[in-house]
């Protein structure tokens, strides 16, 4: 690919030269003597009236906005060398998209207008006063391989431009065609790829700039031999060509004459050679994207994730801003947001790559699959970590009461985190003082808040240092039982500044004792929120380079003495030993169905697939009594959805319609859908994606 970017590259410098030598590049007398200035023109420089230019922005190499908001390309180095010669002053604003009309440009107030094409229907224009061109290339075609030009067809021509007098011009040319306006030359593009248009009419370097992007390099240049693109500068005058504008424009175009006329064919071929080297097509993500879309079909799960985080990050930002602070704050979280997501994507992409090359490597294979999972699992909790931040910003989360056993609770909480502490060299202890070791509270959020806490303080806490858990538990004012945890390291501490925003949601502190552990900013804003909602409070106390101490309180009755089956301590099963049961599978995405099939078959269970919610019924309704156990049910497909799927199949007239399990399983984790699940008669709740371990568990 770069060598044939750099072959393009070549052709088109030796086309400027060609073009050079045949055109002289305008058909200004560039060899003519040096002309003065006339009095009038010394004395209209002298004014030192700063003219206001207008161009337009997407026609590289010779006009664009450049990074720094500026007008750039080959038409910006002819006005700097103008401004040279003659002493005139200018400013450059873009003029919008949409036709350039002259009431347009008179209410805006423009001077001058770069890029202009030379032509009869603009010398003979009202309004305008042209200068002489100061460029000059080919018109060339633009179409699609196969296309058999003819002038004499009917055929549509896409320009992006808002000049009549170009439409008149390709008109008066080819009077069968049919123009179509669009608004920049890449939308021109795409409607030729896409069948819109048939061909597009452009300046040579423009065509040649844009049909650098991979999704446009199939596209043929076919030369206009009977059309030169001259391009002049115009001033906007008066209709009716009286008065004092008139003449001080005619004074104005007569100075960029005389300019114009002093340089030489090579000067304005370097200008052109140095634009299009400076401004070649930048190789940007989506080009990528487009090169290789097939190879990254495959990950489209994880895109698809990423998609749902974006916006999910957006919709936070959009609902969240009350002041400037926050704003800017919120600003900071979605670049980090962008690095959380764009560098696991790149590691992904990699992985894929890496094991396209090395298929038969069964080691590496494996290894490449495992990495492949931990980057899986890292976008999955930050999709958790969003999710929960929504549900708890729109008071959707439900905080169970339920008994709660603490020192189960612990004990998991310090196997988890154990092993993470020895491989980095942390001493980790832990320390409770439980007399009431039962309470009601919910194990699960009550275990999160705790993992968060140990997890931050491992990862800024040094090797050597240490982590220590305290529980310990009172009486509190209202005769309850007030639960104390307690997480002190001697890690790298934080600012005073900064913990006064530590609970603010998309903050974190940037400083140098926390280089390479940047997160997303809201796992402690969760914590916060999540403490908050048990009746309870997270507080911190910290120094820099010295450590931090967090405490995590929560109010609570005693529990009564149950059975341990019945405290809320969530465990695994982990027996594989379950009936393989007959399971119908209705899932409308093609991969995701052929890869939960291939997963539940290699565990032995026999597995039929269908696509929307009536081929599930009708499945349903021609199959044996007794025959599918279960049914994983999407809930939105096309014909008929997973919810009217679930009703039909309770409401048929068999014994085994009300019997038969059918479990939802989405992508879609808010109440609502969960309720309504329910409510169409559905058993359980499994979203996407789908814990195959959990899924195991549930058909024992």
């Amino acid at each position: 690919m770069r060598y044939r970017v750099c072959l393009k590259t070549v052709v088109l410098i030796l086309s400027i030269i060609i073009i050079s030598s045949l055109t002289g590049f305008t058909a200004y007398a560039r060899e003519a003597e040096y002309t003065p200035f006339t009095e009038d023109e010394q004395t209209y420089i002298e004014t030192g009236k700063t003219l206001k230019v207008g161009y337009v922005s997407d026609r590289k190499p010779i006009s664009f906005k450049d990074k720094n908001g500026e007008l750039g390309g080959v038409s910006r180095l002819i006005f700097d060398r103008i401004a040279k010669i003659s002493g005139l002053n200018f400013e450059y604003e873009e003029i919008p998209e949409g036709d350039i009309t002259y009431d347009y440009l008179m209410e805006a107030g423009y001077d001058l207008v770069t890029s202009v094409e030379y032509n009869e229907e603009n010398k003979k224009a009202r309004g305008i006063l042209i200068s002489e061109p100061y460029l000059s290339s080919r018109k060339v075609i633009v179409a699609k391989e196969g296309l058999r030009f003819n002038s004499d067809d009917n055929l549509k021509v896409a320009i992006s431009t808002g000049s009549q007098t170009i439409k008149k011009v390709i008109s008066a040319q080819y009077p069968n065609f049919q123009i179509v306006d669009y608004p920049t030359m890449e939308a021109c593009l795409d409607a030729v790829n896409k069948g819109k248009a048939d061909i597009i009419i452009q300046n040579q370097y423009v065509a040649e700039y844009w049909l650098y992007k991979p999704a446009y390099r199939d596209m043929l240049v076919i030369p206009v031999m009977e059309m030169n693109d001259q391009l002049c500068f115009s001033a906007v005058t008066s209709l009716d060509g009286t008065g004092g504008k008139q003449k001080e424009d005619e004074l104005l175009i007569s100075i960029i004459d005389k300019s114009i006329g002093q340089m030489s064919d090579a000067e304005v071929s370097g200008y052109v050679i140095s634009s299009v080297l400076e401004n070649m097509y930048e190789y940007s993500v989506s080009d990528f994207a487009y090169q290789y879309r097939y190879m990254l079909i495959i990950l489209g799960i994880a895109v698809a994730l990423i998609v749902v985080l974006v916006c999910l990050s957006l919709r936070f930002r959009l609902r969240s801003i009350h002041s400037h602070a926050e704003a800017r704050a919120k600003g900071d979280f979605l670049s980090m947001m962008s690095h959380e997501i764009r560098t696991p994507l790149n590691g992904l992409i990699s992985l894929h790559y890496l094991m396209s090359q090395n298929v038969d490597d069964k080691d590496k294979m494996a290894e490449y699959l495992k990495q492949s999972s931990e980057v899986s699992q890292y976008l999955l909790s930050l999709l958790n970590n969003i999710l929960d931040m929504s549900k708890l910003q729109e008071n959707q989360m439900d905080i169970e009461h339920k008994p709660v056993d603490l020192n189960l609770l612990l004990e998991t909480v310090e196997t988890l985190e154990k092993g993470s502490m020895e491989d980095k060299g942390i001493h980790f202890s832990v320390e409770r003082a439980l007399p009431y070791p039962v309470v009601m509270g919910d194990a699960v959020r009550i275990k999160q808040v705790i993992l968060n806490l140990l997890d931050n303080a491992c990862k800024y806490t040094a090797s050597g240092g240490y982590v220590n858990l305290k529980v310990k538990q009172s009486h509190n004012e209202q005769g309850g039982i007030l639960t104390e945890i307690h997480v002190t390291d001697n890690g790298n501490g934080m600012s005073e500044e900064f913990q006064k925003k530590i609970f603010m949601p998309f903050t974190q502190e940037r400083s140098t004792v926390s280089q390479g552990n940047q997160g997303t900013g809201l796992g402690l804003s969760i914590c916060a929120m999540l403490a908050e909602n048990m009746g309870g409070s997270l507080e911190v106390e910290s120094r820099l380079n010295e450590g931090s101490h967090f405490t995590f309180m929560f109010p609570a009755e005693q529990a009564e003495l149950c059975e341990k089956e019945d405290i809320a301590e969530p465990h695994e099963n982990d027996s594989e030993e379950y009936e393989k049961l007959h399971i119908l599978v209705v899932e409308d995405n093609e991969l995701n169905a052929q890869l939960l099939v291939e997963v539940l078959e290699e565990e032995g269970f026999e597995v039929r697939s269908v696509k929307n919610g009536k081929q599930a019924v009708e499945a349903f309704s021609s199959s044996a009594i007794g025959e599918y156990k279960v049914i994983l049910m999407d809930l939105l497909m096309p014909e008929m959805n997973g919810f009217e799927a679930a009703q039909a199949i309770r409401a048929l007239k068999r014994p085994d319609a009300g019997t038969v399990k059918i479990f939802a399983s989405t992508a879609n984790t808010m109440p609502e859908d969960k309720n309504r699940a329910f409510e169409s008669g559905m058993d359980d709740f499994i979203t996407k994606p789908i814990n195959i371990r959990e899924l195991l568990n549930k058909l024992s």
